[in-house]
């Protein structure tokens, strides 16, 4: 019998090394290093064997269309494509206690009872909860009378079993979800549960079974510190599309955001609210982003963004304090504080505005995060309006890209952008210079971020003296 040697693994990137050490070289990441066990004697390459001969088709085919399966959750099917696939997996991260749990149990409930079309059949394993517990959350979720079948196992060997055994044909379980796949094991690896050869075996094993048998395999995944899912990354290969919950625990809004998709778009957003019923859609996300917004005060902007084919309205905060340190304090909330650097250093060196000596604090209202160079213009407002003490005007929003000489640079969807403005009762718009009809608001055409700074130093003529430099009121 061969003997089995060790190797150390890491915990967050997967890499192998033949020795432990305090710091992974690939990923860098301090005392992520686990010790393997795997036998001394596995094989390499083919072996022996005779290989099966494979019969290859057409691109065309001639079986049945695919046909996705409705959910019930119109935000949930939203940012999935249109439903979800048969035969497919999808993994759902998010950080603990953001509503992983409770979102992926409202949708089993809504499956079985028919609210997407025909019921099927919806199995939910549990491997951090008892039965009794889930039952409670069910029942806190008004749910509990949904026909779910449910366990509590962490053991993938028995749960294969249960499934395998499961009858087929139109009584066949048609949705499966194993929450989470970080406490499944298998018994044939001597590593604890979690680790990386676990995650990785486990996944692999439920896989297999979802393609063999047609069933959708949502599997339930857990976060490191950096908001990454746990585990190696070969896990999020292996599935067909990676979902990501996220949210910021003093809001009640939550975002449900695609990163990966083989059968759809990955640039879709479900937006839900948690409230003490479990979370519900929200259909308008612009509406309720902009539901608490009061008079207009300085240092706020509202930036018309898309989120892929949505367009969302947001409220960009920005403030601008005298520094008492001797490097500038920038805190981002929801941005790249990247971005943020960069239209600061526009703003000094083509504009003339002091505000790099300044502490600059930004903040995207309602605990979304915005990744789309569009908002560089509503930004700029915001930073400019915090800087000159005078609101944006009223029912006024902003979007367009800076490019490092100053220049407004126009973006995509802008007729989409307006008319989500117009409909929410907007009447001005700061946009690039732009091509198209009448969108029913008063639009301020910026060729150049000059044209912005000379807006606010305009309306700041009694307070320039303490605000902009002495080199820009002499360019006026």
């Amino acid at each position: 019998m061969a003997r089995s040697q060790a190797r150390f693994a890491c915990q967050e990137c997967g890499a192998v090394y033949p020795k432990w050490a305090g710091r992974c070289e690939a990923c860098g990441g301090w005392n992520s290093l686990v010790e393997e066990a795997v036998p001394a004697g596995a094989p390499k390459g083919l072996g022996p064997g005779k290989a099966r001969k494979l019969a290859l088709v057409g691109l065309a085919g001639g079986g049945e269309t695919m046909e996705r399966r409705l959910t019930g959750v119109a935000e949930f099917d939203r940012v999935c494509g249109g439903g979800v696939v048969p035969g497919s997996a999808l993994l759902i991260g998010g950080d603990p206690g953001i509503g992983k749990s409770t979102l992926l149990l409202q949708i089993v409930a809504a499956i079985a009872s028919g609210k997407g079309g025909a019921p099927l059949g919806c199995v939910y394993v549990s491997g951090e909860e008892s039965l009794d517990q889930v039952r409670l959350r069910a029942v806190r979720l008004a749910v509990g009378n949904a026909p779910v079948l449910l366990a509590a196992a962490t053991s993938v060997r028995d749960i294969v079993g249960a499934l395998e055994a499961a009858p087929r044909g139109a009584n066949a379980p048609q949705i499966v979800v194993i929450d989470s796949i970080q406490t499944a094991y298998l018994d044939t690896l001597d590593s604890a549960p979690g680790t990386v050869s676990q995650v990785r075996a486990s996944g692999q094993e439920l896989i297999r079974l979802a393609k063999e048998r047609g069933f959708t395999l949502f599997l339930v995944g857990h976060v490191t510190k950096e908001g990454t899912l746990a585990g190696p990354r070969v896990l999020e290969h292996m599935v067909d599309t990676v979902l990501y919950f996220e949210g910021d625990r003093g809001h009640q809004f939550r975002i449900l955001r695609a990163v990966k998709n083989r059968f759809g778009p990955t640039d879709e957003i479900g937006v839900f609210e948690m409230t003490d019923r479990g979370l519900a859609e929200v259909p308008n996300p612009s509406a309720l982003f902009l539901a608490e917004r009061d008079s207009p005060v300085s240092g706020t902007a509202v930036f018309a963004g898309m989120e892929g084919t949505r367009p969302v309205l947001v409220e960009i905060e920005a403030l601008v304090a005298p520094s008492l340190l001797g490097t500038p304090r920038r805190a981002v909330v929801g941005w790249d504080g990247n971005r943020l650097a960069m239209i600061l250093a526009v703003l000094e060196a083509r504009c003339g505005v002091a505000i790099g000596v300044r502490d600059i604090y930004l903040n995207v209202a309602g605990g979304l995060r915005i990744n789309e160079p569009a908002a560089d213009l509503a930004v700029a407002t915001a930073l400019l309006s915090a800087l000159s003490q005078q609101p944006v005007p009223e029912k006024t929003v902003v979007f367009g890209e800076i490019g490092l000489s100053g220049e407004v640079r126009p973006v995509g969807q802008a007729e989409g952008r307006l008319r989500e403005a117009a409909k929410l009762g907007f009447v001005e718009a700061f946009t690039p210079p732009r091509r198209g009809g009448d969108c029913g608001l008063r639009l301020a055409e910026i060729r150049h971020l000059r044209q912005l700074v000379e807006r606010f130093i305009d309306r700041a003529a009694g307070s320039e003296s303490t605000v902009f430099p002495p080199r820009h009121r002499q360019s006026r």
